[in-house]
């Protein structure tokens, strides 16, 4: 199709460091291709600052000091949101829907911004200029048609603030729904669950100073240089500051090897750079579990060597009477597990192990930080209840440089749990909210992702409203989730950029474009700023400071309120009163969520304010009112026996079965494709890359520019396969493979989820794969 960019695809040797003066290139080459370099430096000056806004790429803390809070990742989402490029009516006039959906992710993106109201027109094939009232009037004509408002979903993106995600919650809830899927339904939500069983609060422990008070960090299933590169500043200030950092990933990512800061001259301009991990292993996808069973294990042993000779305890002893329950069940599961068991499972062995445990005991503070390569396996909520264990074991919760530490995706993602963005919010928060407001709010639990799009599949539910995201390329089983939404009956999408969920129609679509994080946005009585909260429960302000594209944008909150007017009125709540000063909407956040008490005074110190986190204090909000030990015994199998069966019954050998993850590259953040290099593995030009084990590749008679198409294993007479991915060898355990998403999401069964947490199981997909002959890159 016209106007699609191609790439020369190629491979390279992986970098000896990340950051340094690689970053800084790529950062002003964003900054050029946003066609207002001017403003997005300016942009930049302001970004997680005092007085400015937060940027809108992922969750990590701010630093109260330094000229500069802002990370490569970070400039590219503010330079590829603040964008001159516009997607206008005439765009739309030029490309027809069915046009649209033959380009790529990136080229989508790469159009610009969005900047007016757009509906769908089916005979047309085109979306068509809409006025904002009559916009309004259509989503409001087709709630109050449902039979039921449980036919409705409302979908939130991480990116909404604080004031947003409240009045979303409220208007969804007075409508008579608590359907609330959003995007940590496929993230953390495991961590969400995990923790408020063992710990009685679903967030981490920890604040950004406790990484500078470490004795070692222990780093799970995660990489910071791409998905959170501010947090490599605090693992870097760690390292040099001797904390030992021990990290457990699948693939070796060379930022938790050596990484320069660009911040500092000497790193940026030399060869020189900061070793990051004190130890480095590479356990199989779905190992972690095992390998913490394996620590315990090993520190188990210690601990009788050294009562035996007349030493202290390793275990917190008082810690543990005074504050845990189950812990002789916990000891007698791991007393039966046997390194055989772990080893198989884990990939390491007993001695790699033991060498991470020893690291462990000898640090009188320990840090514990996992991400979504922890959380997107379906025994993944066990898996971070034997990291809490571990922790639990040896008191490393509730002191300085201490405890557990989730870190999320989005900048307010955690943020719009605590207003109230929850499927299955607490029965205390909604009784609050039916005593303040004299409203009887519904109590029976909502949907989630998997239950919205099960409901939408079925036609059960038939409108579905998107505050910002990009639900199709977010979701797994792309092509179930695309037939999700294209049975709507309304697919509404708040946003700020097209993409593919844009284009996924149902009968009837609309398009309604917001400010970005980085724009003005202004009321009758003045310039309004929003709140977010970042991973360590720090609550701060963000408000934009350059002019909006076009007079025709509105912000989340007004276009959320207008929508409330239009839907249920304002005889119970004056919605756009609250949209024309933002404080109303905090005051009522104030009076009803734990917390925000004073919240418009508490916003005044710089950096915002901490909400606190019972189980720091050592409270345990949970049933018992004690930590608790969890005696899962280890799964049986990483996948699914769903997979088994499959497999026998179609004659698949299980050494031909691989089991693969998704990941991002370095050029995106989640769905949002920024370029198509992976500069951190050596990848250029190309998204369709499988990462593999040099010999699996020998075995299968492959090398380096080999194409191969994948074919998921999973029971339920569905083919879910991707076609032409080229071969790179890498640092992979055997039997592993990675490859990016969304591009491999068609690949994950709608069904194929976590325990108890409904997450999609993106890291620990059986495949196989076959050989695409005479088809090679060189």
């Amino acid at each position: 199709m016209e106007n699609q960019q191609s790439f020369s695809s190629s491979f390279t040797d992986k970098p000896e460091k990340a950051g340094g003066l690689t970053s800084l290139t790529s950062t002003l080459k964003h900054i050029v291709q946003s066609q207002q370099p001017a403003t997005n430096i300016k942009n930049l000056m302001k970004a997680n600052k005092d007085k400015g806004f937060d940027c809108p790429g992922c969750a990590w803390g701010d630093q109260k000091e330094g000229l500069l809070q802002f990370c490569e990742n970070g400039a590219k989402a503010i330079a590829w949101e603040s964008t001159s490029k516009m997607v206008d009516a005439q765009f739309f006039a030029e490309h027809s829907v069915t046009k649209l959906l033959k380009q790529s992710d990136y080229w989508l993106e790469y159009q610009g911004r969005l900047t007016e109201p757009m509906q769908y027109n089916a005979e047309s094939d085109h979306y068509q200029p809409i006025s904002w009232d009559n916009a309004f009037a259509l989503i409001a004509k087709h709630l109050t048609a449902l039979s039921t408002p449980n036919e409705a979903e409302f979908y939130t993106s991480g990116r909404a603030s604080n004031e947003v995600a409240y009045l979303y919650q409220l208007f969804g809830r007075l409508y008579g729904t608590n359907n609330f899927p959003d995007c940590s339904n496929m993230c953390h939500e495991a961590s969400g669950v995990a923790l408020k069983e063992s710990i009685g609060i679903g967030k981490g422990t920890v604040v950004l100073e406790d990484f500078y008070q470490a004795d070692a960090i222990f780093v799970f299933g995660q990489n910071p240089g791409t998905n959170h590169p501010r947090m490599m500043n605090a693992l870097r200030k760690a390292a040099r500051n001797n904390c030992k950092i021990v990290t457990f990933n699948n693939l070796k990512e060379v930022a938790l090897e050596r990484f320069a800061s660009p911040q500092d001259p000497v790193e940026l301009l030399t060869p020189s750079a900061t070793t990051i991990s004190h130890a480095y292993f590479t356990p199989k996808l779905g190992g972690d579990m095992a390998a913490v069973r394996g620590i315990v294990k090993a520190i188990i042993a210690l601990n009788k060597g050294a009562l035996d000779n007349n030493r202290a305890s390793i275990f917190a002893e008082e810690f543990i009477e005074q504050h845990c329950q189950n812990l002789e069940q916990y000891l007698t599961v791991v007393e039966q597990t046997s390194w055989q068991k772990i080893e198989q499972q884990s990939g390491l062995s007993q001695e790699q192990l033991e060498q991470a445990a020893n690291i462990y005991v000898q640090a009188d503070s320990v840090i514990c930080t996992w991400a979504m390569g922890i959380t997107q396996h379906k025994h993944s909520v066990a898996t971070i209840q034997e990291i809490t264990n571990l922790q639990l074991l040896c008191g490393n919760i509730g002191k300085p440089g201490a405890g557990l530490c989730p870190v999320r995706g989005h900048s307010n993602v955690q943020g719009n749990r605590t207003m109230g963005i929850n499927e299955n919010a607490p029965l205390e928060f909604l009784n609050t909210l039916t005593d303040y407001l004299d409203i009887d709010i519904p109590k029976q639990p909502g949907h989630n992702v998997y239950h919205a799009l099960n409901a939408l599949l079925k036609k059960q539910s038939k409108v579905l409203v998107c505050l910002g995201g990009n639900i199709a390329q977010a979701a797994p089983d792309s092509e179930q989730t695309y037939q999700a939404l294209r049975n709507t009956e309304l697919n509404v999408q708040i946003s700020t950029k097209l993409n593919r969920s844009h284009l996924m129609v149902g009968k009837n679509a609309l398009i309604l474009p917001c400010l970005g994080r980085t724009e003005i946005d202004r009321k009758t009585n003045g310039e309004q700023f929003i709140t977010v909260e970042d991973t360590f429960s720090m609550v701060h302000a963000s408000q934009g400071n350059v002019e909006p594209l076009t007079t025709l944008l509105k912000s989340e909150v007004d276009i959320v309120a207008h929508i409330a007017q239009h839907t249920l009125g304002s005889d119970k709540i004056d919605w756009l009163a609250l949209a024309s000063d933002y404080s109303r909407i905090r005051s009522m956040i104030s009076d009803t969520i734990p917390g925000f008490d004073n919240f418009e005074e508490k916003l005044n110190d710089v950096g915002g304010f901490y909400l606190g986190n019972s189980a720091r204090n050592l409270q345990w909000h949970n049933h018992s009112g004690k930590a608790q030990f969890s005696a899962a015994q280890l799964p049986t199998d990483i996948l699914s026996d769903n997979v088994a069966n499959n497999a026998e019954r179609n004659g698949i050998d299980k050494q031909q079965i691989f089991t693969l993850q998704s990941m991002r590259s370095h050029d995106q953040y989640n769905t949002t494709i920024y370029g198509m290099n992976d500069r951190y593995r050596g990848v250029s030009g190309e998204r369709k890359v499988l990462f593999i084990n040099p010999k699996d590749a020998a075995r299968l008679k492959l090398i380096d520019g080999d194409k191969v198409d994948i074919t998921a294993i999973w029971d339920d007479n569905q083919t879910r396969c991707v076609h032409d991915f080229i071969i790179r060898c890498y640092d992979i355990p055997r039997s592993n493979l990675a490859a990016y998403y969304p591009e491999t999401n068609p690949l994950v069964a709608l069904d194929s989820v976590g325990d108890k947490s409904f997450t999609p199981t993106s890291k620990s997909i059986a495949v196989i794969l076959s050989k695409v002959t005479d088809n090679r890159i060189i």
